[in-house]
């Protein structure tokens, strides 16, 4: 407790010193700023020290960005900027489109966790492995990829560990394979998120930037888009494993799946989340919007019964107001002029191509060494400022903040992994290092031949 109040104070002194180095003038006097991109800019840095650091919870930073948009940067913007926005503005993306298509991706995984149907998936694909080593490592990647298309990299990468765990004990402690399954769960969990906008949050960050300005993606289009290259990171990270863990022979035996028939509720939870799937990818055909359409499994649960009062309030709140502060700040940044700002800054010379890649090696670095989410909230605003390029340049970078992994800290089905006791600090950077930089040199590789 006293170690939480110590943080709280920090990030306090933190914000109160910007605050007085922004009404001194400092940032508009070493930056060139008129006032509105000052204040701006001082909500940006202050938001940056508390998610990097998460002195205070990240759902509380968007709080912190919300109030400080509201009473310091809306009373001093121009007439013509204030014209166009309002405390509305800065409060709507809260409820956006994109929250929405969270909140029904978070209802569904709920739906396929309460009624066991992420296992029964799991095992009816595993049975079908047999008992070669690189067929059972090939086996739960894919369904741990698969389940993180729908579901929370962390839950799926939890859920899976406790699948794995018996066969880990039938796998002598000497043999290089007790190291393969273990590494392999966590990054395809990480690769996996990229195939749909629900899989991870940088994806619906992404979105919803684009959305702000005046671009739409389809969930169609994004799974056309970036399931390929989900399914070529996969390839890698597999390879990659299996020459990392060469001595693979050991027979491998899979705990039975009793066999039971489906009750009632998991058949309805699995018509719930077809039903949705379906409806998110045929928003040409019936014209709702991505957001609309996540209503509908969010209704059918709790309508229903098949999820109750106990599993709405345990769903993860605390992501879904992250995200709304980052796209509320992105509103507070362009109506100040500080995003266009940060473009005609730029020198004319920089080719697209330079550009593309620096924000790519930015976000690779940073997803590394923190939250994937907070390096997407801080990147995303000003990429997207660079309109000849944003919509190839913010898929990039949700891209990016998937592949980076090198580290047991950076990601949560990493650290998961490497918890288990199965595995060395060094197993994660060689192998998470290596998946890493090539995943990275083939985004670099699309930059140079589309750009």
């Amino acid at each position: 407790m006293e170690n939480m109040y110590k943080k709280s104070f920090y990030a306090c002194g933190v914000a109160v010193v910007t605050i007085i180095l922004e009404t001194l003038g400092t940032f508009q006097f070493l930056f060139h700023l008129d006032k509105p991109m000052s204040i701006a800019a001082a909500i940006l840095i202050i938001a940056a020290f508390c998610w990097i650091t998460e002195w205070i919870p990240l759902y509380i930073t968007a709080f912190v960005i919300l109030f400080l948009q509201l009473v310091w940067l809306l009373p001093v913007l121009h007439p013509v900027a204030t014209a166009s926005i309002t405390s509305t503005s800065v409060l709507s993306p809260f409820f956006s489109n994109i929250i929405l298509l969270f909140l029904g991706g978070f209802v569904l995984a709920a739906l396929l966790n309460e009624y066991g149907i992420d296992k029964i998936i799991a095992y009816w694909l595993l049975k079908r492995t047999g008992t070669n080593p690189a067929r059972i490592l090939i086996g739960f990647m894919l369904i741990t990829a698969f389940l993180s298309m729908w579901m929370s990299n962390t839950a799926t990468t939890a859920m899976m560990f406790s699948i794995l765990l018996p066969i880990l004990k039938a796998i002598p402690a000497d043999n290089k394979f007790i190291k393969a399954l273990p590494l392999g769960i966590p990054f395809a969990a990480n690769i996996g998120g990229l195939a749909t906008p629900v899989g991870t949050p940088p994806n619906a960050i992404a979105l919803g930037y684009l959305q702000q300005a005046g671009i739409h993606i389809s969930f169609l289009q994004w799974m056309i888009y970036a399931l390929p290259s989900t399914i070529l990171f996969l390839v890698i990270a597999i390879v990659i494993i299996l020459l990392y863990c060469r001595d693979t022979k050991v027979d491998i035996v899979l705990p039975p799946l009793e066999k039971k028939s489906l009750t009632t509720a998991q058949i309805s939870s699995i018509g719930i989340a077809l039903f949705t799937v379906i409806l998110w990818m045929t928003k040409d055909f019936h014209g709702m919007s991505m957001g609309e359409v996540s209503l509908i499994p969010v209704i059918l649960a709790f309508s229903s019964g098949l999820l109750t009062k106990n599993h709405f309030l345990q769903l993860p709140w605390n992501i879904l107001f992250m995200v709304g502060g980052g796209l509320s700040l992105a509103v507070g940044l362009k109506a100040s002029g500080f995003s266009a700002h940060v473009v005609n800054s730029i020198p004319e010379h920089v080719s697209a191509a330079i550009l593309v890649t620096s924000f790519i090696v930015i976000t690779v670095i940073a997803a590394s060494f923190m939250s994937r989410s907070v390096a997407a909230n801080l990147i995303l605003p000003l990429a997207v400022a660079f309109s000849s390029i944003q919509p190839v340049l913010a898929i990039l970078i949700a891209f990016a903040c998937s592949v980076s992994m090198p580290l047991p800290v950076s990601t949560p089905p990493n650290a998961i992994a490497f918890s288990s006791g199965f595995l060395e600090s060094k197993d994660m950077c060689i192998t998470g290092t290596a998946i890493t930089v090539i995943c990275f040199s083939l985004l670099l590789l699309f930059v140079f031949f589309q750009l």
